[in-house]
């Protein structure tokens, strides 16, 4: 296949990853094929559906490093799943009758576009995998190739989603700010919720980010500035049983000790039991196009601080969030090593006609290679067995627990 024309586009929610990979691959392909023109969809599926594009000019090819220094997108998000024909008839984004897939093919053949590259976590990809296998069954002869972005870090098969160390970091980093609200209060409990709907991976991750923070910092223990009262006391995932009543037993324990409570929280974990709940008083359960339930508006870390409080005498709760913070800034270096090694993958994916998601594929001894993309799919648990994991749990005097089935 020739190409003369590629399209970008990236969606879902926002990762460190987003400015970085666009700009990756608009210098990839200025790099090796100068010729091929590059255009990208605002807003995602959003803009492929509304034919709404702009052309990458000379200018912006010429300074497409300058988008390793920005979070966000500059091309645009959104949340659009192509084959929820209701939900995109409601949007407004096709009319009655029309299939998304089909319009969406036909736009990419109108603008002339021989490969989209989507940019995008499990969703995204089992869309961009879904409009694969359309165009391919229905022989329109144009190429799909994925970058894998999520901070969950939950997408089969690969190894390592681009913008996840980074997340980490910055969710360590904001964590260093919110502990010191300890000393605003007596026996506060502090709950830091992390971004993580299926996968714990983020959670644990932040968690051990943060206490490299810690190793690296010099202490005043005489005045009270300890790291046991900085450190973090539990951490909770999707993928490990949480019993309540022991766990409120051990930090109670803690609070006495120490004098405060810090835990790291999944937003995943425990939402089975709070929808549950919510459903035996008869509330609405809020969903989004994706049949996802809405995290943000169940609250799960205000449900545990409810439940914890009064478990381990509490004078003072505060639960925080460093979901937006984390996913919106820049890529780190570790993260764009990572983005500029498999945008030069996929563009030579692209270039010979080969279709996938790019990563590391976690099944062929982790080589960057674009994945099958019957092989993607999204909510891929965390290995809670793995050791770095297992060790910080030992660290913090929590039991490993039992795992959750999934």
């Amino acid at each position: 296949m020739t190409v003369k024309r590629v399209a970008l586009l990236t969606a879902g929610g926002l990762a460190p990853c987003l400015s970085s990979a666009v700009g990756a691959l608009i210098e990839r392909y200025t790099e090796i094929a100068p010729d091929i023109e590059i255009i990208a969809y605002r807003n995602g599926y959003h803009g492929l559906l509304r034919g709404d594009s702009i052309v990458i000019t000379p200018e912006v090819r010429k300074n497409a490093h300058l988008l390793q220094n920005f979070g966000g997108s500059p091309i645009g998000n959104s949340r659009v799943k192509l084959t929820n024909v209701a939900d995109c008839v409601k949007r407004g984004l096709v009319a009655e009758g029309q299939d998304p897939q089909q319009v969406a093919a036909d736009q990419l053949v109108k603008d002339g576009v021989d490969v989209l590259h989507t940019i995008g976590g499990d969703d995204t990809n089992t869309a961009a995998a879904d409009l694969a296998a359309f165009l391919a069954t229905n022989n329109y002869g144009l190429g799909v190739v994925g970058l894998p972005k999520t901070i969950d870090n939950d997408v089969y098969p690969i190894a390592q989603s681009l913008g996840a160390w980074t997340a980490a970091d910055e969710g360590a980093h904001y964590f260093s700010n919110v502990v010191s609200e300890h000393t605003s209060n007596t026996r506060m409990l502090i709950v830091h919720e992390v971004m993580g709907r299926h996968c714990g991976w983020l959670t644990g991750a932040t968690a051990v980010s943060y206490r490299n923070l810690l190793d690296e910092t010099a202490w005043l223990a005489g005045l009270g500035v300890s790291r046991e009262r900085r450190d973090v006391h539990a951490v909770y995932v999707p993928e490990l049983h949480i019993d309540l009543t022991a766990e409120a037993a051990r930090l109670k324990t803690v609070m006495d000790t120490v004098g405060n409570v810090n835990i790291f929280l999944s937003e995943g974990a425990g939402v089975d039991a709070i929808v549950a709940e919510m459903e035996s008083r008869g509330d609405d359960i809020p969903r989004d196009a994706f049949g996802h339930v809405q995290i943000d508006k169940i609250n799960p870390g205000a449900w545990f601080a409810k439940q914890f409080a009064p478990m381990i005498d509490a004078d003072k709760v505060l639960v925080q969030k460093s979901g937006y913070y984390a996913r919106s800034a820049p890529a780190n270096t570790r993260d764009q090593e990572l983005i500029r090694a498999c945008a030069d993958v996929a563009v030579a994916a692209a270039l010979d006609g080969v279709s996938g998601l790019v990563g590391q594929d976690e099944n062929q001894g982790n080589v960057i290679r674009a994945c099958e993309f019957e092989r993607v799919a999204g909510a891929k648990p965390f290995d809670v067995t793995q050791e770095w994991f297992t060790s910080l749990l030992r660290d913090l005097g929590q039991p490993i627990g039992s795992a959750v089935a999934h």
